[in-house]
């Protein structure tokens, strides 16, 4: 009863005129889901409706209709028994006739009509009754727009689901469809409109033979489609969707070919862009449609409108490439070429009327007039373009038409060069036309062997024209092609004949072996040709760059046909020759051109790259020892680049393809294995560092980070074996234990600089790139080497002290406890060694250091090593990175000027003011350090542990801390030392964070501004800044802040304008004064006069890119002066 009484609520809510929307939509969710948990039948609802279903007021059988065929709609998985869908549908189709009540009744029969068998469907007879009701009853084009596209989804449900049912309507059904279809203009029913006539089409040819004409007439009044609508309106039906759904009932059936074709080829003379291309469009997809017995009749205006907007009136554009005749197709052009594909491989005889062409045959004659390139007009470069395009695409299809395009242009061709089959010549005439047609032609009979090479039969192309005809002049090619660059025309630079010389060579030397058409020997000679240009001295860079990408190309050939017989004459005529180049000292060829034709002919094939690896192996073997051994300064370059190329190329190479961990961990073994067997380094440090170490250091690192965990630990095991028993390392500066290390101690390990920079920078390159998961050897020994070798000044072991405490294991393993370590024992070495008070936030204890412990250059390491090991923590999100910061901030609150904290008063030896201004310069760029990215070292390449949103939260944390000793500061050096941190922190944090603290940021950044650019040398950190202020100014949450101190904002920018000492501070500024110009009006209007005499004074600015910004600017400035004047 309960359920009655909500049923009859539900139904009153939903015929209720006053009902809204969102109300009629949950009663039908509320009936829908009754009737699903089977608390309701459908029978009951029907009964309970009856009065709503047939009632006399049009209103309510309109709406209880819907309400009825809206339920259907959410019951289609629900099984219903036949009785109740021959009932309902029954309903439905008498609804038809009901115009009041049509809604309802279109939604009700696509509801059952929709349905799947296994719940249930309308019979055939059924379905047939609806057709009949919809042809006899509906006058769609009289109905509105939603209702008309429920009826073309109605018709295109019975067309796609019960064909068979409504087949014998005949012409009926056509001439109804006709009626419904003719004069829509509704983009979304035209969707359906045109897939309904594609159905039709489709399912009764017989039927619609009577008809075709007439209703292609309705079709073709759509095209070409076009939207009279402004842009914006039905954004979910596009041109796009239209103009596809229009082509595809085009082609939908054969019949529409006498109608189609005379009208999208009359569309072809339009003045409109767009119309040609959809003619061409069309016709493309019409043409394989409706099959060659329809379209042969048509074959002489396909060609010639073809002909006319690619050959005739070519709209191709000129672009820079290699070889001058790079020609961008217009859209046009581009489905004109489309149309001539599949014209010739529909009908074969169409290739005929191109070679009967006499235009083509008289254009090809009069290319004998041009003796140089440069002397062809561009018109005539596009007619020879598009005819090189034309042939191309008729010789692909088939070995018939291959043969056609052959016999009629080849000959031709061979004469305008002036070679000959019977008699072979190294001259070859100046015809830059015949050659880049000739080479088109061999492209494109490659191409055709190529596609069949992989098909099963295996056909006998020895006998075929164009294979005859392409052996018969394969050794005058050959010899043709090479004079072209053999002659004056290869001392120009990108000459187009050494271009089409090249690639001629290229193409000849790439048919399948199977197809061959040139023989052995000319593909010998081929590779000979390019291998001697590319071994030269390299000084014709255009046609080395060309003759090593041939080589290339040729590789990557051979390498897609296993087992061909060209592989072997490959390696021993190309990459034994080039490899040996590599450690060759007696070529004229430049050593980076060497290892670029090296690398790149390694590329084609796995095993030539392992070649080309022994090779780079064999030569750093030779020329290390030439470096450290004998201090060979020639050497220098030579190793350095040798190893750049490992690191740059060969090592990402393997790790892109997948290659094993062979190649690193052989090279970083190798490495240390020189480094074991040399005892002296006769190289100067300062060389070491900035050239050859640094690539191994790099190289290694590469290497390293490469490997997995169990090889990293292979040569981190060998590396410290290596290390540590050196004599070097055993003074007592290396202790294992946790004493400081004293001054006397670093001077002893300063001694011997070179070996022991080279073993402990290399060594910090391996720690740097290992996993977290490696183990190290006596990690305690390694932490102290770094400490000590950090305080002699050296940075790579800041480096690896910061990879150390961003990876190392907060807990270990029982088991490996006698080898390994945590981050806490670290920690407290590391606080230690610097004397760091650990959780009370004082920062480093000067009082306690001993006078002799702590010079200048020896703080200033420090503060270097405790900003990478800040930055690691950071990055790992570890607490102890409070203890570093305030240690960091201790020796920025150093005041030079007005004297030392009373704790470092005792440091006479540190009391020199310059060198206590320059720690605490170096204590403010630590907070770069910390925030900035690196590429040295913990980075993701190197496996670090990275935190999300680790930059945001030290921010948070930072900030407050540093505004708080800005405020407290008397000494206006400190300052400026704590406002170079916050730019730092600043400038290095995600914008989103920024933003957020808008408020408070913008006048700290405004102080910062004026207080930093007093100084010269703080032009790289202004110019940072001003990029902070300008996202701030173009983000709306910034611009209330921005708001807020325009006058402040104003000032700066408006003295920076003259700053004289960068250019890109002067021009971001005036970017700047534009984006504030978008300020509320009341607060910078008063400030457009200081503004504008800025800009006017950057009007004369020496640089042009100022100057343009500068009159941007003042026009901006300007017309709103103008505008408020005139209020």
């Amino acid at each position: 009863m309960g359920d009655a009484v909500q049923l009859i609520k539900h139904v009153e809510m939903y015929v209720n005129s006053s009902a809204t929307p969102s109300q009629q939509v949950a009663s039908v969710d509320a009936v829908a889901a009754l009737l699903k948990n089977d608390l309701l039948t459908l029978d009951a609802l029907v009964r309970e409706m009856e009065m709503y279903l047939t009632t006399t007021d049009s209103i309510v059988r309109s709406r209880g209709t819907l309400l009825l065929a809206e339920i259907l709609e959410q019951l289609t998985s629900k099984p219903l028994n036949s009785t109740s869908i021959h009932s309902l549908i029954g309903f439905f189709t008498e609804r038809l006739a009901d115009w009041k009540a049509l809604r309802g009744a279109i939604v009700g029969c696509l509801a059952l009509l929709r349905r799947k068998v296994d719940v249930g469907v309308v019979t055939d007879s059924e379905a047939k009754a609806v057709a009949q009701s919809y042809l006899q009853n509906l006058q769609v084009q009289s109905l509105g727009q939603h209702d008309r596209k429920l009826s073309f989804q109605l018709m295109d449900c019975l067309l796609d689901r019960y064909p068979g049912a409504i087949r014998d309507l005949g012409d009926n059904l056509v001439y109804g469809i006709c009626e419904a279809i003719d004069g829509e203009k509704d983009p979304q029913c035209l969707l359906l409109v045109f897939h309904i006539v594609e159905s039709l089409a489709r399912l009764y040819t017989g039927p619609l033979a009577n008809f075709a004409e007439d209703l292609f007439e309705i079709l073709g009044s759509y095209f070409p489609i076009h939207f009279t609508h402004p842009k914006g309106e039905d954004d979910d039906v596009k041109r796009e969707e239209l103009s596809r759904a229009l082509m595809l009932a085009f082609a939908s059936t054969p019949l529409f070919e006498p109608f189609s074709i005379p009208l999208l080829l009359e569309k072809l003379s339009s003045s409109l862009p767009s119309a040609k291309v959809e003619s061409f469009k069309y016709l493309s997809y019409c043409t394989t449609k409706y099959g060659p017995e329809r379209m042969v009749k048509h074959s002489k205006a396909l060609w010639s409108s073809v002909k006319d907007v690619s050959y005739i009136s070519p709209s191709s554009t000129e672009s820079e490439s290699m070889g001058g005749m790079s020609f961008q197709d217009s859209e046009i052009m581009r489905h004109a070429f489309v149309l001539l594909q599949e014209v010739t491989r529909q009908h074969a005889d169409f290739v005929s009327l191109v070679i009967a062409d006499n235009d083509i045959h008289v254009f090809i004659n009069s290319l004998n007039q041009y003796k140089e390139f440069d002397d062809i007009p561009v018109l005539v470069k596009q007619k020879l373009h598009a005819l090189g395009h034309i042939l191309s695409t008729c010789a692909k299809p088939s070995v018939e038409l291959c043969n056609k395009v052959f016999e009629g242009f080849f000959p031709l061709l061979m004469d305008g060069l002036g070679l000959s089959a019977a008699k072979q010549s190294d001259n070859v005439k100046c015809n830059f036309g015949a050659i880049y047609l000739c080479t088109e032609l061999l492209a494109a009979s490659r191409y055709l062997t190529l596609s069949l090479d992989n098909c099963t039969l295996d056909p006998d192309f020895s006998h075929q024209t164009w294979h005859v005809m392409l052996s018969n002049f394969s050794k005058s090619l050959e010899k043709a092609f090479i004079a072209l660059f053999r002659s004056n025309w290869a001392d120009n630079a990108e000459s187009a004949y050494v271009y089409f010389g090249v690639k001629g060579l290229r193409i000849l030397a790439t048919f399948p072996e199977s197809f061959l058409p040139v023989s052995k020997s000319i593909f010998d000679d081929i590779l000979l040709e390019l291998v001697s240009i590319v071994t030269s001295s390299g000084s014709k860079t255009f046609l080395w760059t060309l003759a090593l990408k041939a080589l290339v190309e040729i590789g990557f050939f051979i390498d897609k046909c296993p087992g061909s017989g060209k592989a072997a004459i490959f390696e021993s005529i190309v990459v034994d020759k080039i490899v040996s180049l590599i450690s060759s000292d007696d070529s004229a060829m430049p050593l980076s051109l060497k290892l670029q034709a090296a690398f790149e002919i390694g590329e084609t094939r796995k095993d030539i790259m392992l070649r080309v690896v022994q090779g780079l192996d064999a030569a750093i073997s030779t020329k290390f020892p030439e470096v450290y051994d004998h201090g060979n300064h020639e050497s220098y370059n030579m190793i350095v680049k040798l190893l750049e190329t490992y690191t740059q190329k060969v090592l990402p190479w393997f790790l892109e393809i997948g290659g094993s961990e062979e190649i690193p961990l052989n090279f970083a073994l190798s490495i240390w294995g020189k480094m074991e067997n040399s005892r002296f380094l006769n190289v100067n440090p300062l060389q070491i560092a900035s050239g050859v170490l640094g690539a191994t250091m790099t190289a290694m690192k590469s290497a390293v980070g490469s490997c997995s965990k169990e090889n990293q630990e292979i040569i981190i095991n060998k590396a410290f074996g290596i290390l540590f028993s050196s004599t070097d390392f055993g003074s007592p500066g290396f202790k294992s234990g946790n004493d400081i290390v004293k001054e006397d101690e670093l001077q002893q390990t300063n001694n011997n600089v070179g070996r022991d920079e080279w073993l402990t920078s290399l060594f910090a390159s391996v720690v740097i790139a290992l996993r977290p998961q490696t183990s190290i050897p006596n990690g305690k020994m390694v932490l102290q080497l770094f400490i000590t070798s950090l305080l002699n000044g050296h940075v790579p072991s800041a480096h690896a002290l910061g990879s150390l405490v961003n990876k190392l294991p907060l807990e270990i393993n029982e088991m490996d406890s006698s080898t390994s370590f945590t981050l806490n024992e670290a920690m407290d070495i590391i606080f230690h060694s610097f004397n760091i008070p650990g959780n009370d936030g004082s920062g480093i204890d000067f009082g306690s250091l001993r006078l002799d412990t702590l010079r200048i250059q020896s703080a200033i390491n420090t503060v270097i090593g405790l900003a990478w090991i800040g930055k690691g923590l950071l990055m790992r999100g570890h607490e102890k990175v409070k203890d570093i910061t305030m240690s960091l901030l201790s020796f920025l609150t150093m005041d030079g000027q007005d004297g030392l904290p009373k704790q470092f008063q005792n440091l006479i030896e540190v009391s020199d003011e310059k060198g206590v201004n320059q720690l605490m310069i170096c204590a403010g760029d630590a907070f770069r350090t910390i925030m900035s990215e690196s590429g040295e070292c913990l980075n993701r390449k190197y496996h670090a542990n990275v935190r999300p949103l680790y930059k945001q939260r030290f921010f948070s944390t930072i900030m407050p801390i540093l505004i708080s000793l800005v405020v407290k500061s008397e000494s206006s050096f400190v300052r400026s030392m704590l406002y170079r941190a916050f730019a730092h922190v600043v400038t290095e944090t995600p914008p989103s964070a920024i933003l957020g603290e808008a408020k408070k940021l913008v006048p700290l950044l405004l102080d910062c501004l004026s207080m930093l650019r007093k100084d010269v040398s703080n032009k790289e950190i202004i110019y940072s800044l001003l990029l902070v202020i300008s996202g701030v100014l173009v983000e709306k949450t910034g611009q209330e802040a921005a708001v807020e101190n325009a006058p402040g904002i104003i000032n700066q920018l408006t003295d920076l304008t003259a700053y004289s000492h960068m250019t890109a501070i002067r021009e971001t500024a005036i970017q700047c004064l534009v984006a504030v110009s978008q300020l509320s009006h009341t607060r910078i209007y008063p400030l457009r006069t200081k503004v504008l005499r800025a800009t006017s004074k950057a009007l004369d600015d020496p640089k042009r890119v100022v100057r343009q910004e500068a009159v941007r600017c003042h026009q901006t400035w300007a017309s709103m002066a103008s505008r408020s004047l005139h209020f």
